[in-house]
């Protein structure tokens, strides 16, 4: 997601370094690359025009800050107006206090609407939101039996009068369940088309005069790129949206509809969905996507995905053995699974500020790598797992391991070696830093010593928080307000 816009993007700024200050003459060109790389982008011609020209107008009118740079100055202009085009915050689902909240889903077909509808229900249960789903999608075969089984999967109730019922009256019926049972948050599920038709709307139309929904979202294909902002343009003038969830983000999708659908149809972009997995949908928050897209990583995002997984009690406990070298490979292969809960390799390093450079085949390779430790972990016996010197000292242990992991005896050599590397490097950074490296932590102090630790966001992670002298470093060169 983004790359090639991140890539176009930076080749922009280059057009500025060197420069003594931005004027009329040197920053055409960056201007240029920035208007192909939206354009590239699939983002609508329209919104292009007046952020070209907005960015233009800020730029020329900009003070110069001392002690930063003509080009660095230049990227907080186009961050500011990419949270400005995506719609500066982030606007959370209704909660009606006192009464059930109605949320209709609509949508075409083929955009995973179904499937938005059961995130949408998990992320509003770990809000503590009871929910219940309704399905009205009697056209699409099995519609409704792919809706109770992902309401299975998450344990969130499914009303359904089968196949051959009216929709409006299915609609109906389950908001009536939901305010007799006292459920919080009442998501209806409607039936979708391959194109936009007078029926389709005009059943929506009586679903929604019938329900009265305090909120209508429209899930929209972000793989369709500019078209998604008026497809959202046009469900809003017919129907009346209160938001949109842009699906399939994590895909080949150039970014395009995230930065059209607020300017274009003027509703918000509420989630996005970043993965097949039911978790996998997130809030939409304009400033997180604006980094995302210069390249300057999500941190909040990640810290948020890891709080959802990570127990503090337990992260403490391993904090202490990682540190005192009582770290084994049984913490490591639950390190490993813990990091797959919180989605693709991939995905979360590209949330890591100055990680977007890596490649796509880097990243595939740091994943075989992980499944490769994986194998050979779990061809150890238990006693082995806790006690990792049992391997250094054992060739035959290596060899069985090998032989049932489907690797060779070097590889479980190199496993097992690294690995004890790992954790005297650990132990060393505990005992207050890294001898013959006196300046990694600012002079030579432990990181993570008393009155230095890291918050609770990021316990359990070797290193902890970035250090100080680093945040220092980043806001004089012109990110502090970042």
């Amino acid at each position: 997601m983004f790359d090639a816009l991140s890539d176009r993007l930076e080749s922009a700024w280059k057009k500025l370094r060197g420069q003594d200050k931005i004027s009329q003459s040197n920053i055409q060109d960056a201007l240029r690359e920035v208007r192909r790389a939206l354009l590239e982008a699939d983002v609508n011609l329209q919104v292009v025009k007046d952020f070209i020209s907005e960015v233009e107008s800020k730029a020329q009118g900009a003070e110069v800050i001392a002690g930063v740079r003509p080009d660095q100055q230049f990227i907080k202009i186009v961050y500011d107006e990419l949270v400005q085009v995506m719609g500066e915050e982030n606007v959370p689902l209704a909660e009606v206090a006192g009464k059930t909240t109605v949320v209709l889903m609509a949508g075409l077909q083929g955009t995973g609407k179904t499937t938005a509808t059961a995130k949408l229900a998990l992320h509003l249960r770990k809000q503590e939101r009871s929910c219940l789903l309704v399905a009205t999608d009697i056209y699409r075969p099995a519609a409704i039996d792919q809706l109770i089984t992902l309401g299975k999967q998450i344990d969130v109730p499914v009303f359904e009068l089968g196949s051959d019922a009216d929709p409006v009256e299915i609609a109906r019926q389950g908001v009536e369940r939901a305010k007799a049972e006292g459920i919080n948050t009442v998501i209806i599920d409607t039936a979708g088309r391959l194109q936009i038709d007078e029926d389709m709307m005009a059943e929506l139309a009586r679903i929604k005069e019938t329900v009265q929904p305090d909120e209508t979202l429209l899930v929209v294909d972000a793989m369709t790129g500019q078209e998604a902002a008026n497809l959202t343009r046009t469900f809003h003038d017919q129907i009346g949206i209160t938001g949109a969830i842009l699906t399939k983000m994590d895909g080949d999708s150039r970014g395009g509809a995230a930065l059209s659908v607020r300017q274009i149809s003027g509703a918000p972009i509420k989630f996005v969905g970043v993965g097949e997995k039911v978790e996998a949908l997130q809030p939409f928050y304009p400033e997180r996507m604006a980094s995302r897209i210069l390249g300057m990583g999500d941190v909040l995002t990640l810290v948020e995905k890891a709080q959802e997984e990570i127990d503090l009690a337990d992260a403490e406990k391993m904090q202490e053995k990682i540190l005192s070298a009582k770290f084994d490979f049984t913490d490591f292969l639950k390190q490993m699974r813990l990091l797959k809960n919180m989605g693709s390799l991939g995905g979360i390093i590209k949330m890591i500020p100055g990680m977007n450079k890596l490649s796509e085949d880097q990243l595939k390779h740091g994943e075989t790598q992980l499944k490769r430790c994986e194998a050979m972990i779990n061809s150890m016996t238990i006693k082995e797992r806790r006690d990792p010197d049992l391997l250094s000292s054992s060739p035959s242990r290596r060899k069985r391991i090998a032989s049932g992991s489907g690797y060779k005896e070097s590889d479980v050599s190199k496993l097992v070696s690294d690995f004890q590397k790992m954790r005297s490097l650990m132990q060393q950074m505990g005992q207050g830093g890294i001898p013959g490296m006196p300046g990694m932590f600012g002079g030579g102090g432990n990181p993570l010593a008393a009155g230095n630790r890291p918050s609770p966001g990021w316990r359990g992670y070797p290193g902890g928080a970035p250090p100080t002298k680093k945040k220092k470093e980043k806001k004089r060169k012109g990110f502090g307000t970042l």
